[in-house]
């Protein structure tokens, strides 16, 4: 069972990772697709403006990357603090 810091460092790992992740989505959905848009259309991939791309697939394609990565990285954390699902289910039955 983890202490009172140890908690503490775990959720504020945690919350700076999600943090970053979702300061990342928000430049790439809200950037890529709407901010720069023209400047992104000026590029064409297979004869797709790439302002496109972003808006339509873009973001979707970069979500679902940045969910992997979070549940990697937060595989890694769990064991670094020693916590392991199955414990949780335990201590919660």
């Amino acid at each position: 069972m983890l202490d009172v810091d140890q908690r503490r460092e775990y959720w504020r790992r945690n919350v700076r990772l999600m943090s970053v992740l979702l300061v990342i989505w928000a430049l790439v959905s809200f950037g890529a697709g709407i901010l720069f848009v023209d400047v992104l259309n000026a590029v064409s991939i297979f004869g797709i403006p790439l302002g496109f791309w972003f808006a339509q697939q873009g973001s979707i394609i970069v979500f679902v990357l940045l969910i992997a990565f979070y549940v990697w990285r937060m595989d890694k954390l769990d064991a670094e603090f020693g916590i392991t699902e199955y414990e949780q289910e335990v201590h919660h039955q």
